[in-house]
């Protein structure tokens, strides 16, 4: 929901890539450090973070039942960026200095935090959460179709094209296209596939416009939040009215939704990426709407026609396809002496809820 959420160039939403191996010590010289372990195997790592983000749109759901869907994602944007500017002190990471760097992460922060996170608010006032979680999991899928004519040095090939079908004829399955799409509130679904459609096209803005800024992704990412923050305490007062009241569960709900779903889930994802790479920090992808639709049902008791699982099965399939890449048989040839290159490092790949 990172995503929202994602990892090309080093995405602000995202984490960074892994840092490119460097040449062993002079003779004489005092070696580097070397970097901490962390305390926590990266496997657990993992499934805590599909659980933070597979929850998040049961925490979304709850949230709207005491407040205004722009009071939730106010609500979340202010917990999460609490926690991150916490990591940014410890860490005595700097803001940015440019104002052109402020401009571009102020329209980053509308595209990947708060216009998707409001989307995904309102559309929980006529949705279930499971579907919600379903419709979140095209982002791959609408970053594919983008990409055909926003990224020239990012053809599709045939498998990943393959994979655009199926995964659309997943969202046709999850919708019942063929019942007329009879029982679906379609201005809700509509709202959640374009809150998807939102991190795509966010990323791609990030990588055109914010490659090579000089600051630390976790700078970018802090700074991108306050930016979002800012922009629903404007709009906010704007369209809702003062709570009457601060009920506990609801109230719970959007502060765990901030502070776990947006800050702490964005420090495991940077984490992640640096440790095991962005090839397998994605895969937590997957695991997020099948962990929403158990979520759902399990505590909101929400109801499931089999066209839902089956076609979020689809959709997973079809997203999968379009994230696969053609394995290498060989290596490149390089010089003796030479640092091999980093692993591909693409912030725009790992979704966020």
């Amino acid at each position: 929901m990172s995503a929202p959420c994602e990892p090309r160039a080093t995405a602000p939403a995202s984490a960074p890539p892994p840092p490119v191996p460097t040449a062993p010590s002079a003779p004489g010289t005092t070696p580097a450090p070397a970097a901490r372990r962390p305390a926590l195997d990266w496997r657990i790592r993992f499934a805590g973070l599909s659980l933070i983000w597979g929850f998040s749109f049961l925490l979304i759901k709850v949230g709207t039942e005491g407040y205004a869907p722009f009071q939730v994602t106010f609500g979340r944007l202010l917990a999460g960026t609490a926690v991150l500017v916490a990591a940014m002190a410890m860490r005595r990471e700097r803001l940015p200095r440019s104002a052109r760097t402020w401009g571009h992460l102020t329209v980053a922060a509308l595209l990947l935090n708060a216009l998707p996170f409001s989307l995904f608010s309102y559309a929980e006032l006529t949705i279930p959460s499971t579907l919600a979680g379903i419709c979140n999991a095209t982002s791959p899928l609408w970053g594919m179709a983008l990409s055909v004519v926003a990224l020239s040095e990012d053809r599709p090939t045939r498998r990943r094209v393959a994979g655009l079908g199926v995964g659309f004829l997943g969202v046709l399955t999850v919708l019942g296209a063929w019942q007329g799409f009879s029982g679906l509130d379609l201005p809700g679904t509509g709202m959640a596939l374009l809150a998807s459609l939102c991190y795509p096209v966010g990323w791609i803005y990030v990588r055109r416009t914010l490659a090579g800024t000089g600051s630390s992704t976790l700078a970018l990412t802090g700074s991108q939040l306050c930016l979002a923050t800012l922009q629903l305490a404007v709009v906010t007062p704007l369209f809702t009215t003062a709570p009457a009241s601060f009920p506990l569960l609801p109230t719970l709900s959007v502060i765990a939704l901030g502070a776990l779903g947006t800050g702490l889930a964005v420090l495991l994802q940077y984490g992640l990426v640096q440790e095991v790479g962005p090839t397998t920090a994605q895969m937590v992808t997957y695991f997020i709407p099948v962990i929403a639709t158990a979520a759902g049902v399990a505590l909101l008791g929400e109801r499931l026609s089999w066209n839902t699982p089956v076609g979020a099965l689809v959709v997973l399939a079809g997203a999968a396809l379009t994230q696969s890449r053609p394995l290498r048989t060989t290596a490149p040839a390089r010089a003796p002496g030479q640092n091999p290159s980093p692993p591909d490092a693409d912030p725009a790949r790992l979704s966020r809820s």
